[in-house]
C-alpha cells in the first residue's frame, strides 16, 4: 500500500499552489521509486533465505559431519575463483593419472587373442545384419574407445567410469546380438569377465577420487553460500537504513504539506470530533497516539482521557484527518468522507450531520465500555 500524505486545502497564490503541488509531486515520486526499488531487494533476500533455509534442512536430515562445528569464512567471490581453477586443475591431473592407468588394464584387453572382432565397428552391411541396429541401439568397439580416449577437441572422456561403461557396452552387445552357443557371445563374455576382474583392482581408487570430488564440490558451495549470506546480510543492514530514510522522508514531506495548510475551521473539527467517535477502540488508541506525538503532557494511556479538539494544534488535526479517513475506508464507512473538506454544507446536512453525531456518540459510548473512556470536546 502506498503511503499516505495529507492534501489538505492550502489558501495561497494560484502561482504558488502550483509550484507547491509540483514539488511535494517529485518529492513524493522519489520516496516512493526508493520504496519501490527496496521492496524488490528485500524480496530477493527472503527468496535466497528460504531456499538456503530449505538446503540447511537437507543437509542436517543427511548429517554434515565436517560442517559441525566449522565457523562461517565468508570469502570473496574473487578467492572463489581462484579456489575453484586450483580444485579444478587438481582434480583433473588426478583424474589423468586414472585414465593412464585404465589404459593399461585397456590395452590388455585389447590385445587378448579373442579381441579381434570387437577392435572396429561391426560390418552391418557386409555381414547382411539386417536387424542389427534393431536390436542394438548404441553400437561400440574398441577402436571407437581408443580415438575417443586419445582425443584432445575437448571431446573426449572426462572420467574413467565413461570408459569403463563403454568398454562393457562393446561386450553386452555382442552378448545380446548372439545366442549363447555363439562364438562372438562366448568370447565376449570370457573377455568381460577378465576385464571385470582387473577393474576392482582400479575401483578403490577410482571411488576414493570421487569420494574426494563430492566432499570439494560440498566445500565449494558451502563456501558460495557463506559469501552469498555475507553479501545479502549486508544487503540488508543497507535496506534497513535505506527504509528507514525513506519513512523520515515521507514523514517530512507530510510535515511540510500539513505545515502549508490553512487552520482547520470550526465545522471542520466538528465533523472530525464526529468521525473520531466513528472509531474502532483500536483505531481510538491510535489517534490518540497522534495527539500524544505532538503533545507531549498528552496522557494517550490513561484510563481516563480527555480530548479537547479546539486546544490540538493544526498539524495535529490534520494528522487526525488523514488517519480518520483511511481508518473509516478500510472499515467501509466512508459517510463523514466526502463532507470533510466540503465548506459550503447546506442547512438540511448539518441536520443530518447532527442525527449522525448523535448515533456516533452511542457507538463511542460502547466502544469505551469495551476499552477505556475518551471524553472528545
Amino acid at each position: 500500500m502506498e503511503p499516505r500524505v495529507a492534501t489538505a486545502p492550502c489558501p495561497t497564490k494560484v502561482g504558488d499552489v502550483a509550484s507547491n503541488v509540483e514539488d511535494f509531486t517529485l518529492s513524493l515520486d522519489e520516496i516512493l521509486a526508493a520504496v519501490d526499488k527496496i521492496e524488490k531487494q528485500v524480496n530477493e533476500i527472503e527468496h535466497f533465505y528460504q531456499s538456503t533455509s530449505n538446503i540447511q534442512t537437507s543437509s542436517n536430515s543427511k548429517g554434515c559431519s565436517k560442517d559441525k562445528g566449522r565457523e562461517k569464512q565468508f570469502i570473496s567471490a574473487e578467492r572463489q575463483q581462484q579456489n575453484a581453477l586450483r580444485r579444478e586443475a587438481a582434480a583433473a591431473k588426478r583424474m589423468q593419472e586414472l585414465m593412464r592407468m585404465f589404459s593399461t588394464i585397456f590395452r590388455q584387453i585389447t590385445q587378448h587373442k579373442w579381441a579381434w572382432p570387437f577392435l572396429e565397428p561391426v560390418d552391418v552391411k557386409g555381414l547382411e545384419l539386417l536387424d542389427y541396429y534393431e536390436v542394438i541401439e548404441k553400437p561400440m568397439d574398441f577402436g571407437t574407445i581408443k580415438s575417443k580416449m586419445e582425443a584432445k577437441d575437448g571431446t573426449g572422456y572426462k572420467n574413467v567410469r565413461e570408459i569403463y561403461a563403454d568398454v562393457r557396452l562393446v561386450f553386452k552387445n555382442a552378448m545380446k546380438y548372439n545366442d549363447e552357443k555363439n562364438q562372438y557371445h562366448v568370447m565376449a563374455k570370457s573377455l568381460l569377465e577378465k576385464f571385470e576382474e582387473k577393474w576392482l583392482l582400479l575401483l578403490p581408487k577410482v571411488a576414493e577420487e570421487e569420494k574426494r570430488l563430492q566432499e570439494e564440490e560440498a566445500e565449494a558451495n558451502l563456501d558460495m553460500q557463506h559469501a552469498q549470506e555475507a553479501t545479502y546480510a549486508n544487503m540488508a543492514r543497507e535496506l534497513s537504513s535505506e527504509l528507514l530514510q525513506a519513512g523520515k522522508d515521507l514523514k517530512n514531506l507530510e510535515e511540510m504539506v500539513i505545515q502549508k495548510c490553512r487552520k482547520p475551521t470550526s465545522e471542520e473539527k466538528r465533523i472530525l470530533w464526529t468521525a473520531l467517535a466513528k472509531l474502532s477502540p483500536e483505531n481510538i488508541s491510535r489517534a490518540l497516539q497522534i495527539v500524544a506525538e505532538n503533545n507531549p503532557n498528552f496522557q494517550a494511556t490513561a484510563r481516563v482521557v480527555d480530548l479537547d479538539i479546539d486546544a490540538q494544534s493544526d498539524y495535529t488535526l490534520w494528522r487526525l484527518k488523514v488517519f480518520v479517513e483511511d481508518a473509516l475506508k478500510v472499515n467501509k464507512k466512508t459517510t463523514a468522507d466526502t463532507a470533510f473538506n466540503n465548506n459550503d454544507i447546506t442547512e438540511d446536512k448539518k441536520n443530518g450531520s447532527k442525527r449522525k453525531r448523535d448515533s456516533c456518540d452511542a457507538q463511542a459510548k460502547t466502544n469505551a465500555k469495551r476499552t477505556k473512556k475518551v471524553s472528545i470536546s
